[in-house]
């Protein structure tokens, strides 16, 4: 058993890393400010400390074997109109907690990436080699906290991983997506099953896919949380790994619908629009890096799995 710090463990996916890492016997400390968490979510036996990752050196102390760092604002169109929020809260925050963990030696952190840091990629499968040209100033500050973790590793001896994520969907053991305002498809499509919206939005059905929708990886949120726990122990003193996360094949948009369609009863209408700028047509992982070196096996992968957990989360928290 072992002591870890979870920064955003009152969010989507830091709640449910912080859930995983007590089913597997850990103490587990929560550090959010809530500004887009929320209390429920985080689970009933960890710690929590209401802050920012600013307040990280007054949490910290010599006790903890490592730190899971996913507090971050992550709203791409947001960081588009507000870049300097992205560089204080993602990139400044950041160093801060670094500083804090060199002050009270703690030296183990995996940190939240995302595949925007590689912005438009080619159609093939994404190695961690593929030229990183992020086209926001979230991905853009995303990368710059991968290269802080490189220069830390390697002036300090941390021991760093990075973990790419592409798409994360699902809900497990009652914590879901709660998004506010709501920007990722599943979630969308199943507020139209909920009756919260009249159709779902396509943003293009002309692309060179198997029907005319773009393509993404969908990863289920518990096997994306299991990889966490699986870096802790991969983690080696004066190494930066990064391992991109995905399921290594894609979903298109209609495939998506369809599978809410199977999952809610729900007709869920359409209503086709014209493409958005910057959205590529397929955009699919590749997680070999993750499975060798991680030894990691996503096991939830199949699409309906993903929608049924996230249709029965959604259930339990809309009035």
């Amino acid at each position: 058993m072992s002591r870890y710090l979870v920064t955003g463990g009152a969010g989507y996916i830091g709640s449910v890393v912080a859930a995983r890492l007590i089913e597997a016997g850990h103490d587990v400390t929560v550090l959010d400010d809530l500004s887009t968490g929320f209390l429920d979510a985080v689970p009933e036996k960890a710690d929590f400390v209401v802050g920012g990752v600013a307040q990280a050196t007054a949490v910290l102390d010599s006790g903890y074997a490592g730190v899971l760092h996913l507090a971050a604002s992550s709203q791409v169109a947001e960081s588009v109109c507000d870049p300097e929020k992205y560089w204080r809260n993602n990139v400044v925050g950041s160093l801060a907690l670094i500083t804090a963990m060199r002050r009270h030696g703690v030296g183990t952190l995996v940190f939240s990436s995302t595949a925007a840091v590689y912005g438009e990629p080619g159609r093939g499968p994404i190695t961690e080699d593929a030229p990183t040209a992020p086209a926001s100033p979230y991905g853009a500050s995303k990368l710059a906290v991968d290269h802080m973790l490189t220069g830390a590793a390697t002036a300090h001896g941390l021991a760093a991983v990075s973990l790419r994520y592409f798409n994360v969907a699902g809900a497990h053991a009652g914590r879901g997506e709660r998004h506010l305002p709501e920007s990722h498809l599943i979630p969308l499509v199943l507020q139209v099953a909920l009756g919260q919206r009249a159709h779902i939005d396509v943003h293009g059905d002309d692309y060179e896919t198997r029907d005319g929708t773009c393509v993404r990886d969908y990863l289920h949120v518990a096997d994306l949380a299991d990889a966490h726990l699986l870096a802790l122990a991969a983690a080696r003193p004066g190494e930066h790994l990064i391992c991109n996360l995905g399921n290594g094949e894609g979903f298109t948009v209609r495939e998506v619908i369809e599978a809410v369609r199977r999952v809610t009863g729900h007709a869920v209408p359409e209503h086709i629009g014209t493409r958005r700028p910057g959205d590529p047509a397929v955009l699919i992982a590749s997680a070999d890096r993750a499975r060798e070196l991680l030894g990691w096996r996503p096991s939830r992968t199949g699409l309906d799995r993903i929608v049924s957990d996230a249709w029965d989360f959604v259930r339990e928290v809309t009035p």
